[in-house]
């Protein structure tokens, strides 16, 4: 009998003006001290980050998760006030020559969307002419600032619906990474199959993690993501957590994973495995949860138990 493949890949999801700006050299520099390739998903549009104060009233458990992860000192109080007391910055515009150096270093990049905070909460709600703007505008900025289309992505908050399939299908997109849990899959609405391959997140979040019972030491912390790669997994990184706040324990925790014998692979590796066997990709419907820690639902394709 072989042995199991033990492998991470890292999807970088690059939500913030503050954290794309800070936190995309760190990670440079620390991948390629650690030779490792990873997926960077990038915001594009307005830093509107303050609006997300307004889920206290709309989303259970979101307060207990922001005081419980410490989220005004991971964010810093500029970001929590973009959109509201502050201007909202344009992460493209002013940060082109920071994201296109990711690139330059060799790494995959994709997008994440225009307005992070809009399409986190409303797209389900959203007509389906505004979720294509709203997605066509950050694959514009996207191809501007890379002189390529992008040929992946991954919605804001795994927040994905019929309409944003719609408009990932549209747009010849060799994978997606919208959802959370299970295995790689074409994912339905109401019986529609959409031909976009879905990678989903498999491992808990730092900011689903952080401060939880039983994890408040840093080698408790370590130990915890140590025993969870046991296959293939995707591990959702934030630049405005891991690469900034929290850079020397994230460090701690890709070496530790190196120790352990953990491969490093990009989503686009991922997806080229998969489809080099299209017929045996399964076909799952799309639904929204809750998972542990995180306030409100997000997207899924496990089977409901």
């Amino acid at each position: 009998m072989g042995v199991t493949r033990r492998r991470v890949a890292l999807k970088v999801d690059c939500d913030t003006y503050g954290g794309t700006k800070n936190g995309l050299p760190n990670l440079i520099r620390l991948f390629d001290e650690l030779k490792i390739k990873a997926t960077f998903l990038f915001t594009l549009g307005p830093d509107t980050s303050g609006r997300a104060v307004f889920r206290v009233f709309t989303q259970k458990g979101f307060l207990k998760k922001m005081l419980r992860s410490n989220a005004a000192a991971l964010y810093g109080p500029k970001t929590m006030l973009y959109g509201t007391l502050l201007p909202a910055p344009m992460i493209g515009k002013k940060l082109g020559r920071e994201i296109h150096a990711v690139e330059s270093a060799g790494h995959e990049v994709g997008v994440h969307g225009w307005d992070h905070i809009r399409w986190h909460d409303r797209v389900g709600k959203m007509p389906f002419d505004k979720v294509e703007r709203d997605y066509m505008n950050a694959r514009a900025e996207f191809q501007r600032i890379f002189g390529h289309p992008a040929q992946s992505s991954g919605a804001p908050g795994w927040h994905a619906c019929e309409n944003s399939l719609r408009v990932q299908q549209n747009c010849n997109l060799l994978y997606a990474s919208d959802t959370r849990g299970g295995n790689p899959c074409f994912p339905s609405v109401n019986d529609r199959v959409f031909n976009v391959l879905e990678i989903p997140t498999t491992l808990p979040t730092w900011d689903e993690t952080l401060g939880t019972t039983g994890l408040v030491d840093e080698n408790a912390f370590i130990t915890f993501y140590r025993g969870l790669v046991r296959g293939t997994e995707v591990h959702s990184i934030h630049t405005e957590v891991e690469a900034t706040a929290k850079l020397a324990l994230f460090r701690k925790q890709l070496i530790a994973w190196k120790t352990d014998g953990v491969e490093f692979v990009t989503l686009e590796q991922i997806a080229r495995e998969q489809l080099a066997n299209r017929g045996d990709i399964p076909v799952r419907a799309l639904r929204r949860i809750s998972i542990p820690n995180r306030g409100g639902l997000v997207s899924t394709t496990v089977e409901s138990a």
